[in-house]
């Protein structure tokens, strides 16, 4: 089955029409056109049958010269005799084709109907290119040759009625085809609409047209765009609000203890203010996300370079391997340099060896690679980690691994970008991160 609406909806109507004109067909030929051959192949086996009893009944050549040009002009026949002629021992009988099909079956129908008429040797020789049919009779006392035109044994209505039926049908399908693209075409449009609004674009022309359950789906889905716009616009509200209401007491804090002055009491006190505000800041990222930053056209392989440069920028030890000149994508730039920063960070806590590559794949979406030589994690923790806040260190110390929203907010900007990240084993020994991007 067609994996599309469209395929599917076109089989279902060219499957039928098809099944019609087979039958249809078929009944014509059974019904008509044979019918119709045996007819005409009888009625010229007739006229040779009493043209061969009255030449037999003749008394001399006169009379003989009088039937042939008689039967010649009435019935549209060349007629002539030799007489003395006989036929030899290999030609008597044959039935001769110069092509298939419906000479074989004028052939066949004629040599039936003669064989059923005429008690005497004949052959028959049917030429369907020239459109002409030969016929030699063995009489007594010499041969008679009859030439006919195919007409005489083949109706052409046959072939204006089959083009009719293919014609009227072909333009039928043709006309289902453009109404089932007009009908389905709201389809796609939604589909792309929703597409687009997973990504983050916003700006979407959609608009609400096509049948009844088609405008329907389609308002729903502009009702649930406002509905999410709006709730996005209220959390961002929000997280403004308490974004100003903590860091404000926590500067307060920060400033108090910086006037205690030095103390291994002042010095915790200092250290869980500034885990409180690493915290907060994560948890607002995630939550934040990057939906207010747009999408714009850029080099992604100057992307990664800068990437490169700002992990090795870092001190963190990284090769990168592109074979990838240059390509231009739809991406929000600042996300996805965080999400490879994030990335390359946590790598770089358990590793001393990180290699970045960038190919096309088959596909042509964009595979990153993200391999380090680390202790890696196991198996059946790869879905875990990109759960908020979960950690593989069951401790909640920020020094060993922050508060757990790395690889979810990471997730968060591939899947935004319609891409896909997951985890595996790296040939270097550790972890490998692989990141799929749509071009």
């Amino acid at each position: 089955m067609p994996q599309t609406l469209l395929g599917r909806s076109l089989l279902i109507i060219i499957i039928p029409v098809l099944l019609i004109q087979l039958f249809v067909t078929f009944i014509f030929f059974d019904r008509h056109w044979v019918r119709m051959t045996n007819r005409l192949a009888f009625a010229v086996a007739g006229e040779i049958s009493i043209i061969s009893e009255l030449i037999d009944d003749a008394k001399d050549h006169k009379d003989i010269d009088e039937i042939l040009n008689l039967y010649s002009d009435k019935l549209n026949l060349i007629i002539a005799y030799k007489e003395g002629a006989v036929f030899s021992q290999e030609t008597a009988g044959s039935v001769n084709y110069y092509s298939m099909g419906w000479a074989a079956m004028i052939g066949d129908s004629l040599e039936r109907e003669m064989r059923g008429q005429l008690n005497r040797k004949f052959t028959i020789d049917v030429d369907f290119q020239e459109k002409w049919v030969e016929i030699r009779v063995q009489l007594n006392k010499g041969m008679l040759y009859v030439s006919l035109p195919q007409r005489r044994l083949f109706s052409s209505s046959s072939y204006i009625f089959l083009l009719w039926v293919f014609s009227v049908s072909f333009v039928l399908m043709i006309i289902s085809i453009l109404f089932m693209r007009n009908q389905i075409r709201p389809i796609r449009r939604l589909s792309l609409a929703a597409e687009r609004f997973g990504k983050g674009l916003y700006d979407s022309d959609f608009k609400v047209e096509g049948a009844k359950e088609v405008r329907q789906a389609g308002q729903a889905f502009l009702d649930m765009k406002t509905r999410i716009k709006r709730q996005i616009a209220q959390r961002t509200e929000m997280l403004a609000g308490v974004s100003h209401d903590l860091r404000t007491p926590l500067t307060r804090l920060k400033l108090q203890l910086a006037m205690l002055g030095d103390s291994p009491d002042v010095d915790a006190m200092k250290l869980d203010v500034s885990d409180m505000e690493k915290m907060i800041e994560g948890y607002l990222n995630f939550v934040r996300g990057e939906g207010q930053e747009t999408i714009e056209d850029i080099d992604f392989v100057m992307l990664l370079n800068e990437v490169i440069i700002a992990a090795k920028r870092q001190g963190c030890p990284i090769v990168f391997e592109c074979n990838i000149e240059t390509l231009v994508l739809k991406v929000r730039p600042t996300a996805i340099k965080r999400c490879l920063g994030n990335l390359i960070s946590n790598a770089a806590k358990y590793a001393d060896r990180i290699v970045l590559s960038a190919q096309l794949s088959d596909n042509g979406r964009v595979k990153i690679l993200i391999e380090d030589n680390g202790p890696g994690i196991p198996k059946n923790r790869y879905d875990d980690v990109f759960r908020p806040f979960y950690r593989i260190d069951s401790s909640r110390n920020l020094q060993t691994g922050g508060v757990g929203l790395g690889l979810p907010i990471a997730m968060d900007i591939i899947h935004s970008h319609g891409g896909e990240i997951w985890l595996g084993q790296s040939a270097l020994g550790g972890l490998v991160v692989h990141v799929e991007l749509p071009t």
